[in-house]
């Protein structure tokens, strides 16, 4: 791993000057005192306490200065990337996933997009793709080893109705049945002997046959699934502020959908349990052979850190001024 520090502001050290100005001020101040007490013969006090403040005073200017350098730590490393696992994560992308508990609180599919994340980050090494879920499964990246990539394609690629379903007039257009095309439409690589796939979906689905969908899902080599289900029965899709009449919470959806994982030996989650279904995620796909692909890039800010760091000194400064 290599690393560099570079300045956004480099002339923002100049700030470290300004604490000159009470340094000066403090080492007259000295002067005068010890001038006087001269005159009047008195003895000189303790010198440790005005040390103590120079030297708080002149710690605290040189991290101000630094802080308005604005440094940035950026440290180069190769990407290890697993050759025997893959991953998508698999977003329920039907008009119920706008479905929120107000109409300030947060849809369904923005949830969504945070347990994504989470899951991503949970799969470092692990080349992870993007599909949305409707009455069809659609790939929107290729499982990648670049987060960014995946980040920027969650951001926007996938949003509600993107792709509309084909059969629009349905009130309930999810249809987890389609989660079987990943196989027939050859959604992994050939390589990929370790198969996941994340669920991201509210659980209100047309009917499945979940005999066929075993089959297509749990022959060799294996696609595993790992079911995330973002749902409450007080949620309600709002339009202008007002709930559609047309749509209502399936009461049914964490039954049916926990029937379903049951027949392709999967798991569901709730939005509690986020943390346990990215371990499972990570355990599912276990350990395995990697390769160095490119390298990342990591950048570090480090001038919040410089400016807390100086108030520690002028801490120290106010508390012995209190004594």
């Amino acid at each position: 791993m290599d690393g560099s520090v570079t300045f956004l502001t480099p002339l923002g050290a100049l700030l470290a000057l300004g604490g000159l100005v009470p340094l000066v001020v403090l080492l007259v101040m000295r002067g005068r005192a010890r001038s006087l007490r001269a005159a009047l013969a008195v003895a000189d006090v303790s010198r440790r306490g005005p040390r103590v403040a120079l030297v708080s005073m002149l710690v605290a200017a040189v991290l101000l200065g630094l802080a308005a350098a604005q440094p940035i730590l950026e440290r180069t490393r190769s990407r290890e990337v697993r050759t025997d696992a893959e991953a998508f994560v698999v977003i329920d992308v039907s008009r119920s996933m706008l479905a929120q508990s107000n109409p300030g609180s947060r849809t369904r599919i923005a949830r969504a997009k945070s347990v994504a994340r989470l899951v991503r980050a949970s799969l470092e090494d692990v080349p992870v793709g993007i599909a949305s879920l409707t009455d069809r499964v659609l790939p929107h990246l290729f499982p990648s080893a670049d987060e960014n990539v995946f980040e920027s394609t969650l951001a926007r690629a996938v949003g509600v109705d993107r792709p509309p379903p084909r059969g629009t007039f349905l009130t309930t257009a999810t249809k987890l049945d389609a989660l079987g095309a990943t196989r027939s439409l050859r959604f992994f690589s050939p390589t990929a002997e370790r198969r996941l796939l994340v669920v991201l979906t509210d659980g209100e689905t047309l009917p499945v046959a979940e005999a066929r969908l075993r089959s297509l899902l749990r022959r060799p080599p294996v696609i595993d699934v790992v079911f995330v289900q973002l749902w409450k029965e007080d949620e309600r899709v709002f339009t202008e502020g007002a709930p559609e009449p047309q749509y209502q919470p399936d009461p049914s959806a964490p039954g049916v959908l926990a029937q379903i994982a049951t027949s392709v030996d999967g798991e569901v989650y709730g939005e509690k349990s986020v943390g346990a279904a990215a371990e499972k995620a990570r355990s599912v796909l276990g350990d395995g052979p990697t390769i160095a692909e490119g390298a990342r890039r990591e950048r570090l800010a480090l001038a919040p850190y410089l400016s807390l760091a100086a108030f520690l000194p002028l801490a120290l400064l106010l508390w012995r001024r209190d004594r």
